[in-house]
């Protein structure tokens, strides 16, 4: 027992042991380091204890290393030229090799200038603002994030949720300001806009900030993004909330500067940032993780006893990693001989210029940057002088805590679960993330914009039109104020009743009541890119060239350009016109099937009738064509054939039936003829057209190839009458080109004497301009939608523009087309088919008659034969009749040759229906064919049969 005791307390020895001889005889070399923090800063704070154990923890580990990094910690205060008077001093006092910190991205610019002049490397966790350049700093490493990686995703996030209009809230330091250019410019990219930016100065007061926000509530959009440290977003949402601005209806996107720090904010301050989104650097969870996790949480409580619990962020985590990255890095270079050396000045000099510069600095940094090992953190890589991004967490803050929502990387975009393994399609779908609670408890997606109540009233230009039915603008002589009305007015403003928020607007007259062409539609349009208006209604055409700086609605009129043009009324002389309803394959069809259709009934009827076949060719001819068009129960005997004619007959009925009705629609319509059908006869014949006045149509009639003499303008739709009533000839115009609305409203008045050829050219119709990026967009075309999609449509034109049943020339002729054989191709079928079927059948009948009385022929000679050699054998012929034989043998023939043919006559008669007239006639008259003669025996056995 006593040796047992023995070997376990010199186990337990063996490691000081180890230690004092390598303290002893290796004499390890100290490696100054300098550390430059906010000591009474939550991020100082925990930075200090992580390096604290990172020392602890990385020595532990390489107890062989013959360097060893010794800290010199200086407190900035929070003040720039502390961090600067701290980082001379460590310069010049104790020869630091590199320099940890500082916080601020203000206080590493001065740093690192420090750091490049005397090739010391300077290391910031913590400054992650874009304008700290690594290619302008060549000394200054950032073992953090820079700010602009997470613009890409907070832009995602945007585009997924389909808002168009953000504000920024940023502080006004070198941190706040660094990401704001790279924000804007990403998210242009998604077709959002940042309408206004608010900067909120570091020292600001509660009551500056409260002004601030209420400015905020004035404005229409509601989707805020907040940049700014965690100190200033507590106050600032303290007071949004205070206010009711994280009620229903409000998004608040908060970048990685206060998300990193969420868990250690106090309560209330995360109570009160309930329901908004945040970008947070995702750390893939360890067991070391875990285990230093423990280890910090009782280590923070040590070094800070009268300070609340707080949680390790990852700033701690990235400070960790940084002392491990550095010590490898001192412990490759050696630094054994590490020297200063002073410039060579005989002159006076300041402190800075007699700066001495490390004979190290280059190699240290060089090792520093090829650091890349696995850290707390992650993926822990300084070979760009600066971490890479892996993948952010999107989180949603509510309760006294936070909930995860998806995740966003490079590679992949959005996603609700991270697989960095399986690489997909980029993407910005808000379905690719889990279910947010927004501000107010509510799971309904934020519009992102309101009308504040307490802001001004949309205001709507209206401009007076040729068209008054379409819009009318008055002005009131007391109040001064514009009313409006039309049909646009009524839609307009029905649209806005169906929007789920109020909208108090007011119109604002554009020129005068009485202008209606001196400024073009062009220009009314483009106040809204001015910002004179936010919204402009009419009869505005949407246009391509407009779309250039406004959107518009989805249009709430038909679209399209057509022409006017009279109508004279004549009757059609063409000889021909019975042969245009039907075109000319339908009439070849219809004659072949005619054909067809006679030959099928001829082959029913005298197919193997002997007597019919000996008809005179014209006689069979006149039979055939009989046939096609007529049943005769006298002449169609046949079953098969009463069938083929009775198909034939539908298909007949049917035709002519359609032909009559297309013929007598065609002799009708056609007495209505417009005197113009084409553009193309108005441009050859040279005659004059007629356009609104201030109408883009004239632009498009020039592109034609109209002469200007030949385009004149009008003003309103009864000089569009007396023109068109007078005529080109008589100083007058033959067509005038307009828009359809307009066109509908003009044969509304003006039923008689005109039509509507066209449309000749295709157009958008009439909406509603408003800025580009409005947010009030979409909805308002979702409204006009519901507003033309049913009946509320239908009641405001009748108010405006009237029933227009009683107007037969309203719309474009068009006449009757001719019938082609594709309108009858089931009919073909049918009738082919049914007298295809017949024939086959009848063919099939006939050759098995045929075949039958064959064989029966055959039997009836075998035994006339052999009864002759009976007879002949009883009675041998005398010597005087030998003579005679060769006589009867040719009568025998000839009595053979008949009987064929009558049996061929009575079998035919048996194959269908039989007339029972005609049978005996055919029996007597072949009885009767032999009366007062013999009959022989083959006769007699056909008349048997």
């Amino acid at each position: 027992m006593e040796i047992a005791n023995r070997i376990i307390l010199l186990l337990l020895l063996l490691p000081g042991i180890a230690v004092a001889q390598n303290a002893s005889g290796g004499r390890t070399q100290e490696v100054h380091v300098g550390v430059i923090l906010d000591l009474g800063s939550l991020v100082g704070k925990i930075a200090i204890t992580s390096i604290s154990l990172a020392l602890e923890d990385f020595y532990a580990a390489h107890q062989n290393y013959s360097t060893k990094l010794v800290l010199h910690i200086r407190d900035s205060k929070s003040d720039d030229v502390q961090a600067a008077s701290q980082a001379l001093d460590l310069l010049e006092n104790y020869n630091v090799e590199t320099i940890i910190g500082p916080e601020k991205s203000s206080q590493a610019i001065f740093i690192s200038e420090l750091g490049t002049k005397s090739h010391v490397p300077v290391i910031s966790f913590t400054a992650t603002s874009p304008t700290l350049s690594t290619s302008s700093l060549p000394y200054f490493v950032r073992a953090t994030l820079n700010d602009s990686a997470q613009v890409s995703c907070i832009a995602s996030i945007i585009k997924a949720y389909g808002w168009r209009k953000v504000i920024s809230i940023y502080e006004d330091s070198e941190y706040g300001r660094g990401i704001i250019s790279y924000l804007v410019d990403v998210l242009q990219e998604v077709n959002v806009q940042v309408p206004y930016r608010s900067v909120i100065p570091p020292s600001a007061t509660s009551e500056q900030i409260t002004k601030e926000l209420y400015k905020l509530m004035t404005m229409q959009t509601r989707v805020y993004i907040v940049h700014m440290s965690s100190m200033l977003a507590s106050t600032l949402f303290l007071k949004a909330k205070e206010i009711g601005m994280m009620e229903k209806g409000h998004v608040w996107i908060i970048t990685g500067g206060v998300t990193n720090l969420i868990d250690s904010l106090h309560p209330s301050v995360v109570e009160s940032m309930n329901g908004a989104l945040g970008v947070h650097f995702y750390v893939p969870k360890s067991t070391e993780l875990d285990n230093f996790t423990t280890r910090w949480n009782m280590r923070y409580r040590i070094d800070n006893p009268t300070d609340p619990p707080s949680k390790l962020s990852i700033f701690g985590l990235w400070s960790y990693d940084t002392i491990w990255a550095v010590a490898q890095a001192a412990e490759k270079v050696g630094l054994a001989n590490a020297t200063f050396r002073k410039p060579i000045s005989k002159q006076k000099t300041t402190d800075l210029e007699t700066l001495e510069t490390s004979s190290n600095g280059p190699e240290l940094l060089k090792e520093i940057m090829q650091s890349k090992f696995i850290g707390l953190s992650g993926r822990f890589d300084l070979s760009d002088r600066q971490l890479v991004v892996s993948a952010f967490q999107i989180i949603n803050i509510f309760g006294r805590g936070w909930r995860e929502i998806g995740y966003w990387s490079a590679q992949n975009g959005l996603s609700r679960k991270l697989n960095q393994s399986q690489p997909t399609t980029y993407s910005t779908s808000m379905p690719d993330l889990n279910p947010v609670i927004w501000p107010g408890e509510t799971t309904d997606i934020p519009k992102g914009f309101e009308v504040p109540a307490s802001g001004k009233k949309l205001q709507v230009g209206v401009r007076p039109s040729g068209y008054q039915q379409f819009i009318k603008v008055e002005k009131d002589q007391i109040t001064g104020a514009t009313k409006a009305t039309g049909l646009s007015v009524d839609v307009f403003e029905e649209a806005v009743k169906i929007l789920p928020y109020a909208v108090p607007f007011e119109y604002i007259l554009f020129g005068s009541p009485e202008d209606t062409s001196s400024r073009s539609y062009d220009d009314f349009v483009y106040q809204v890119h001015l910002k004179i208006y936010d919204i402009v209604i009419g009869d505005i055409t949407i246009r391509y060239n407009r779309t250039f700086y406004a959107d518009f609605t989805v249009p709430y009129t038909e679209s399209g350009i057509a022409m006017v043009v009279p109508v004279r009324d004549s009757i059609n002389k063409n000889t021909w016109i019975f042969l245009k309803p039907l075109t000319p394959g339908m009439w070849l069809g219809s004659i072949a099937f005619f054909i067809y259709t006679g030959v099928v009934v001829f082959s029913l009827e005298f197919l193997g009738n002997n007597q019919n076949v000996r008809r005179p060719i014209p006689r069979q001819l006149g039979i055939l064509i009989f046939f096609s068009l007529f049943e005769e129960k006298e002449i169609v005997e046949r079953f098969l054939s009463r069938i083929v004619l009775i198909v034939w007959l539908c298909f007949l009925l049917v035709v002519t039936s359609s032909y009559t009705a297309n013929l007598s629609s065609m002799l009708t319509v056609q007495q209505l003829h417009p005197t113009v059908n084409d553009i193309q006869e108005l441009l050859k014949s040279g005659e004059n057209v007629g356009y609104h006045r201030g109408s883009y149509v004239k632009g498009l009639l020039e592109e034609l190839g109209f002469e200007r003499s030949k385009i004149k303008p009008y003003d309103t739709p009864d000089d569009f009458h007396n023109a068109l009533s007078t005529g080109s000839s008589n100083g007058g115009i033959a067509a005038l080109v307009h828009e359809v609305p307009y066109i509908k409203l003009f044969l509304a008045n003006h039923c008689k004497g005109y039509t509507m050829v066209g449309p000749i050219y295709k157009a958008a119709g009439f909406g509603y301009a408003l800025a580009k990026g409005n947010p009030l967009l979409s909805d308002i075309s979702k409204a006009i939608l519901n507003v033309t999609g049913g009946d509320t449509i239908l009641q405001i034109e009748k108010k405006w523009i009237g029933y227009q049943n009683d107007c037969q020339n309203v719309g474009p002729i068009t006449g009757s087309s001719s019938l082609t054989f594709d309108n009858f191709r089931e009919l073909f079928i049918l009738t082919g088919a049914a007298s295809t079927s017949s024939l086959l059948i009848a063919l099939v009948i006939y050759a098995y008659k045929k075949q039958h009385r064959s064989t029966e022929v055959i039997e009836v000679d075998r035994t006339q034969v052999e009864e002759n050699r009976a007879n002949e054998d009883k009675n041998e012929p005398q010597e005087g009749n030998q003579g005679v034989a060769p006589e009867d043998h040719v009568q025998f023939r000839r009595d053979r040759e008949e009987n064929d043919q009558l049996h061929e006559q009575t079998g035919s008669e048996r194959v269908g229906d039989r007339n029972p007239h005609t049978s005996t006639d055919a029996c007597n008259g072949s009885v009767a064919s032999h009366r007062g003669e013999p009959i022989t025996v083959l006769q007699a056995e056909s008349i048997r049969s």
